[in-house]
């Protein structure tokens, strides 16, 4: 058995004792005899969630200056937030143009309302981060790069639910880049001088994570797509 003897070792063992509701949830979803109309949804619920990280980290960098002098590791998460939030910059805009390389309106994607559990997903942290402590958003972090999908298992959802391998391509560029993110990660978490404490924030701030991105999962709905090419077909039809 592995010894728990680093502060990154010992959140990661929380965060898979945590994770096994949210692995089942994407197995259901994988195999869901609608994985055609879903998976379009699921790009959309992608983008939504991620238009939210970049917001999330400025705002937690904010907060860590503000209280800079009184907390010894804010100036250290106020450097990793804002080195983070260069990486993940314009993410989302690559989420919505894998949309609409594969065939679907971007706008629909931007019009469609998110639902209660994609808001109660971001929602929680700047709760967190405003009202606690800003260094329960790496559990959010931990949680959304933690298990990047496999080129393999991206070709089974491909095959099984008839997108085009163009509307994929932000999730084949994550499962290479999160690989990285996860080490540079947990390189920091044992840089930090943190307590008992720290870590059951950060554990919590995974827990409900899991908890809210299952829900995303479980709630995902088609949604009525109109394809540009539909609009200039019945356009040229009238």
């Amino acid at each position: 058995m592995e010894t728990l003897n680093t502060s990154s070792a010992l959140i990661r063992a929380k965060l898979l004792t945590y994770s096994g509701p949210l692995a089942a949830s994407y197995e259901q979803l994988w195999n869901n005899d609608r994985l055609d109309e879903l998976m379009p949804s699921f790009l959309v619920l992608i983008h939504q969630i991620m238009r939210a990280s970049v917001p999330l980290m400025e705002c937690a960098v904010r907060r860590c200056n503000e209280v800079n002098s009184n907390d010894p590791l804010c100036p250290a998460l106020a450097d990793y937030y804002g080195h983070h939030i260069e990486e993940e910059r314009d993410h989302d805009v690559w989420a919505l143009e894998d949309l609409e390389a594969a065939g679907f309106d971007p706008k629909v994607a931007l019009d469609a309302v998110p639902s209660p559990a994609v808001a109660q997903l971001a929602g929680r942290q700047y709760y967190w981060i405003l009202h606690h402590h800003p260094i329960m958003l790496l559990g959010y972090i931990m949680v959304l790069e933690a298990y990047p999908p496999s080129n393999t298992t991206i070709d089974k959802i491909r095959d099984l639910s008839g997108v085009s391998d163009a509307g994929f391509r932000n999730l084949r560029k994550h499962g290479e880049l999160d690989v990285h993110h996860r080490e540079e990660l947990d390189q920091f978490l044992d840089s930090l001088p943190l307590e008992k404490n720290h870590i059951e924030m950060i554990g919590m701030s995974m827990l409900h994570s899991i908890e809210s991105l299952v829900a995303c999962l479980q709630t995902l709905r088609p949604i009525d797509w109109h394809r540009p090419a539909d609009r200039v077909m019945s356009s040229s039809i009238s």
